[in-house]
């Protein structure tokens, strides 16, 4: 196709100035750990869990450190529906007695985990696969009796991930994990990558989501709020501004940033290459959650 008769979004000046936009972001972000958190339709639809992997590459290509963390629900669902056991909800957390709890790592640790790697590795021999319990990963307590074995972050151990890191690997991370004891607990992939994010001092954490951030008006698109503080967001979650299935989200934006984390971001992932839009473009696609005080990056 010759120069006159290519579109202009892949004429060769346009290429060369989004080449040249990415420049500073990616001089600001070599050497930083960047927490993503893997969900949504991206973690079900073949086509955009591949640009996933193709982004986290090219995150680590440039010298960022990438760690992927993932959860697992709707496969959890599927399977549980195909093995005949009823799943339970409250408060939007599936009980989890000791079959579903098996089912669940079977899912997360066994399924997700290795087609999320498999994905990352078809570009080359970069991501390891592990889960909460590995290297006493993340110590979990219980969280209510009555949702069986759904647990909370107690402690973080970040030093097998800071040792893969140390090896030019990426880490990718099932959100199981263990008591003192040994006993495994599910915990929900939100929570656990703020906390990852703010244990490894990250620069980044970044939610993917099946809406284009946290808006002011749920149903409209127009309303998204582009970046706010902390402060900020917990009064839009008080007021009731932010609900349902966004509450965990934020707060886990919230829990980040106020750990140390530089921001918090939740994208959508339906967009193709999101987190490279996010992170490396003055656009800004999502919604940025930054320290007090704070209204820019």
């Amino acid at each position: 196709m010759s120069d006159q008769t290519q579109p202009e979004a892949f004429s060769p000046d346009r290429r060369a100035a989004v080449l040249v936009e990415t420049l500073p972001y990616i001089q600001r972000f070599r050497g930083s750990v960047v927490v993503v958190k893997f969900g949504g339709n991206a973690m079900v639809d073949a086509d955009l869990a591949a640009r996933f992997a193709e982004d986290i590459v090219l995150m680590h290509s440039v010298g960022i450190r990438p760690v992927v963390v993932h959860g697992g629900g709707p496969q959890i669902g599927t399977m549980l529906e195909k093995l005949g056991l009823e799943s339970e909800f409250r408060d939007g957390l599936r009980v989890t007695d000791a079959d579903t709890l098996d089912v669940a790592r079977m899912v997360l640790v066994g399924k997700v985990n290795r087609e999320i790697v498999s994905a990352v590795n078809v570009h080359g021999d970069l991501a390891v696969g592990l889960s909460g319990e590995d290297g006493s990963l993340i110590e979990a307590s219980e969280r209510n009796p009555d949702l069986g074995f759904v647990g909370d972050v107690a402690a973080v151990n970040p030093a097998i991930l800071e040792r893969i890191m140390a090896e030019d690997l990426i880490p990718v991370v099932a959100t199981i994990g263990a008591d003192t004891a040994g006993q495994a607990y599910n915990i929900n992939s939100d929570t656990v990558a703020a906390a990852l994010a703010g244990a490894l001092g990250a620069e980044r954490v970044m939610y993917l989501t099946d809406i284009d951030g946290l808006r002011s008006d749920v149903d409209d698109p127009d309303s998204r709020v582009s970046r706010l503080d902390v402060d900020a967001l917990d009064a839009l979650i008080s007021d009731g501004t932010v609900s349902g299935g966004m509450i965990p989200k934020a707060r886990a934006c919230i829990d980040a940033v106020r750990a140390g984390v530089g921001s918090a971001h939740m994208v959508d992932g339906r967009v193709p290459h999101v987190l490279l839009l996010e992170l490396f473009t003055d656009m800004g696609v999502g919604t940025m959650v930054l320290p007090a005080g704070e209204t820019s990056s």
